[in-house]
């Protein structure tokens, strides 16, 4: 046996499909539809959009004016994730690249207010939009997490809060040593 395959006979090796999924027709999917949002969302602002806005009530359109920006906002963050992996998977940047700029990109901090006061006077087709945004965007933040795990299996104390499972295999190492 070869000194190779007795480590990996003797340790179990994690097998990250992540960085696939991120290169496969799947991402590519994800591309389009993020892009697609991107122009159908300025398309919609820029037109029909802004007519609906001017025929709001005043508490409306300050709602419509807040949520547009918050939309706006949250796509191009989007689409500055999207672009920077579509660059990993060209390669014209490497991952730990796309990490370092990813950094300036902010995908947890974007919210909306789909359920206040306001909410339900705005224009269906922008309610639509701001849930299509907010849908991609947990996709997104979900691949972003598998992809760049790396940052959080380094500092394994930071991601237990969120995960039952991974704060009981803490505890394990702790109580028993290196688990594998």
């Amino acid at each position: 046996m070869t000194d190779d395959i007795k480590k990996a006979a003797g340790s179990i090796a994690t097998v990250h499909i992540a960085p696939h999924l991120a290169s496969s027709d799947n991402f590519q999917h994800l591309f389009q539809e993020g892009m697609a949002l991107v122009e159908e969302t300025a398309m919609y602002l820029d037109g029909s959009g802004r007519e609906e806005a001017k025929k709001l009530p005043r508490p409306a359109s300050l709602a419509y004016a807040t949520e547009s920006m918050r939309l706006t906002t949250r796509l191009m963050q989007l689409a500055s994730w999207l672009l920077l992996q579509r660059a990993v998977n060209e390669g014209e940047m490497s991952r730990e690249q796309a990490g370092s700029d990813k950094n300036k990109v902010r995908l947890d901090k974007l919210s909306s207010a789909t359920g206040g006061p306001s909410w339900n006077e705005l224009p269906a087709t922008l309610r639509e939009l701001v849930e299509r945004s907010t849908r991609l965007q947990e996709r997104i933040v979900h691949l972003d997490k598998m992809l760049y795990r790396k940052d959080a299996e380094e500092h394994p104390e930071e991601a237990n809060d969120d995960n039952p499972v991974a704060s009981q295999l803490s505890q394990l190492r702790a109580a028993f040593g290196k688990l594998g």
